[in-house]
């Protein structure tokens, strides 16, 4: 297999997919008394439902900041945001939260799982949160972490884990909320080789599966896992890749 990439906007869509992400001359401004930085620039994006998509750029890139606004843990200075078809911009702070249990599935580089707590009940938090009745958050957490192959470690905590098992873990959580997108910034950070592949090849079965997947990563190795690549450089995106797979 070989790798070809063409010009997003020059791919045809293989049907109609409603859009899950639709930013719009999207603008960050940071002040500290008078000194300004604007750490995104005019972004115009859009993904679209199960689409795989990563966000890739340096230090400095504005990328973190472009995550915490996709997030929904951040709001823009100018331009605008729609999530799953709402408009951000006008959500009160208790939308917001709502919108971040019930549509963002996060996966972050910090596993973020409470070690006195087994893998299941870290998977059902943001459920109690959420207000789910308690015997549907145990079956939907138990159903998560046997999707992402750890059916039989439901009773374990995370100290009695992998590096790698705890991110599926993660996951799991992730998936149980049945967001409307994965939001995964740098997931496989702390992870070494084999806990990398074993992680990306989670993404890959999601993604086969019809979830729509953000990832924000600084490595190429990962980015080119998915099908889809946003470079950012200054604020700015400077290309939009399509990466499609054809037979050699």
């Amino acid at each position: 297999m070989s790798a070809v990439t063409t010009s997003f906007a020059e791919t045809a869509a293989d049907g109609i997919r409603e859009p899950v992400i639709e930013l719009v001359d999207a603008r960050k401004t940071y002040r500290t008394g008078e000194i300004e930085f604007e750490a995104l620039r005019g972004i115009d994006l859009q993904v679209t439902e199960g689409e795989y998509v990563a966000i890739m750029g340096p230090s400095g890139s504005g990328k973190s900041t472009l995550m915490n606004i996709l997030g929904c843990l951040d709001v823009l200075t100018t331009g605008s945001y729609r999530l799953g078809g709402e408009d951000v911009e006008q959500l009160s702070e208790a939308d917001l939260a709502r919108v971040r249990n019930r549509q963002i599935g996060f996966v972050f580089q910090q596993f973020h799982l409470l070690p006195t707590l087994s893998a299941w009940r870290n998977v059902e938090l943001p459920m109690v949160y959420g207000q789910v009745a308690k015997a549907e958050r145990r079956e939907r957490a138990e159903a998560a972490l046997t999707r992402v192959g750890l059916g039989d470690r439901l009773d374990n905590r995370p100290g009695e884990l992998s590096g790698g098992q705890q991110q599926r873990v993660a996951v799991a959580r992730a998936l149980a909320g049945e967001p409307t997108m994965i939001l995964a910034d740098e997931p496989t950070g702390n992870l070494d080789s084999a806990s990398t592949a074993d992680v990306l090849g989670l993404f890959d079965e999601l993604h086969e599966a019809g979830r729509t997947i953000v990832l924000i990563t600084h490595e190429l190795e990962v980015a080119q896992r998915a099908r889809r690549i946003v470079f950012v450089r200054d604020g700015r995106i400077t290309s939009d890749e399509q990466v499609r797979e054809v037979a050699a």
